[in-house]
């Protein structure tokens, strides 16, 4: 069986369904249709907070159908395929879908299965991480029940999902142990993937000195292999030149972990995607390089910036402008400039709001140095953003 669409979404997530706000705010008779097999939907960005104790995880939690566009088609299904040529998609039950303009946004896939051990031990032993919804709350239980001893946090080698994310637990971590009296008996270990703390100069330089408040022993060019639960040990490898192939086994009393991530398995094997498995754009018109009625945007694309909701909430207007233009044979304008922020909280009561572009540049909101631990800004993260993201940005309203 085939059903035929005017324009179809691949990924109910912030990206597609801010999109389709936003296109049928521009015009109500637009066709869409969304695949989506959730019943959930989650603002990911509070399960941070969750993780520290001062946010409910169930205010990130609402049903899919509530948050879903009502002039959209929802098709509550897996893909299997994308089939370009054809401008049809496979899904899971060998129904078909076919498409005049396709949107591609289905976000990122946590790749738990590449750490050896961890599946097994993740919710116990000391085993957290705030990727997941139902195991965001056991980090807040691992920290609010350390006594002291070895607190590892781990970043992997591949994109992830808001790059500040691996640390902030681990700031939040020192500071409670401080506040708690356990901070003395505490050994903070990070250990990363990536080759520096943060990407940008200017924020570096800030969170470099709340890693030395902090005591936090860094390590990079390193990534976790393996986990063993109950007699608490994580094995990571080194590489690049100075450590490659080096075994370092780490004995820990809690160890946060961020696991490595990808584009989906039904994306990396297909026609859409770049050697690396992201779905092959523009960076600045979000087009598809080899199939010009196909866009993308968000987690799954190519688009080389930090993979965060603030970064979507910039490429949908220029996507929704660019396709609209395409579809009523007009040449493509619309430029994204590669804009991200990372809300980088420090501790609790601390947050520096860090805003950049494809070089790296920063591009601040605020009249004031964005760089430094702000009150206001975390304020504005606990607060404000949770209830623009239900109530404008899913909407379409900004």
């Amino acid at each position: 069986m085939t059903t035929n669409h005017q324009i179809v979404i691949v990924g109910g997530g912030n990206a597609g369904i801010s999109v389709a706000s936003q296109l049928l705010r521009k015009n109500k008779d637009l066709d869409i249709a969304i695949i989506e097999p959730s019943d959930k939907h989650y603002y990911q960005p509070a399960w941070t907070l969750v993780g520290a104790g001062v946010f409910d995880v169930k205010k990130t939690i609402r049903n899919e159908a509530d948050v879903m566009p009502k002039k959209v088609k929802w098709i509550k299904q897996k893909v299997a395929s994308f089939q370009p040529e054809a401008n049809t998609i496979v899904l899971d039950n060998n129904e078909t879908v076919a498409y005049q303009y396709l949107i591609v946004a289905p976000g990122i896939q946590l790749n738990w299965h590449e750490i050896k051990g961890l599946k097994e031990t993740l919710g116990k032993n000391g085993v957290c991480s705030n990727y997941s919804v139902e195991l965001a709350p056991y980090t807040w239980e691992c920290l609010s029940h350390f006594k002291g001893g070895k607190a590892l946090f781990t970043n992997p080698n591949t994109p992830v999902k808001c790059g500040g994310a691996p640390h902030k637990i681990m700031w939040l971590a020192a500071d409670y142990f401080k506040k708690h009296g356990t901070f003395d008996k505490s050994e903070i270990q990070y250990w990363s993937g990536g080759t520096r703390l943060f990407g940008v100069d200017k924020y570096e330089k800030t969170l470099k000195q709340v890693a030395e408040r902090d005591n936090v022993q860094m390590n990079f060019f390193t990534k976790l292999v393996a986990i063993d639960g109950p007699n608490k040990k994580a094995t990571f490898v080194g590489f690049g030149e100075q450590n490659k192939d080096k075994e370092y086994i780490v004995d820990f009393d809690m160890i946060h972990v961020t696991p490595p991530q990808s584009a989906p398995d039904f994306v990396k094997n297909s026609p859409l995607a770049n050697a690396a498995g992201w779905v092959d754009v523009d960076k600045n018109s979000l087009q598809h390089v080899k199939f010009s009625n196909i866009f993308s945007l968000g987690d799954a694309s190519s688009l080389p910036t930090s993979r965060t909701g603030a970064a979507i909430r910039k490429q949908a207007p220029v996507l929704v402008k660019n396709l609209l233009a395409l579809m009523a044979g007009q040449s493509i304008t619309g430029s994204y400039n590669g804009y991200t922020s990372c809300p980088v909280v420090t501790g609790y009561g601390k947050l520096v709001l860090a805003e950049f572009d494809y070089n790296n540049k920063p591009m601040e909101t605020f009249p004031f140095d964005q760089s430094k631990e702000r009150l206001s800004m975390y304020l504005m993260k606990t607060k404000l953003l949770p209830w623009l993201y239900w109530n404008k940005i899913l909407p379409g309203k900004m």
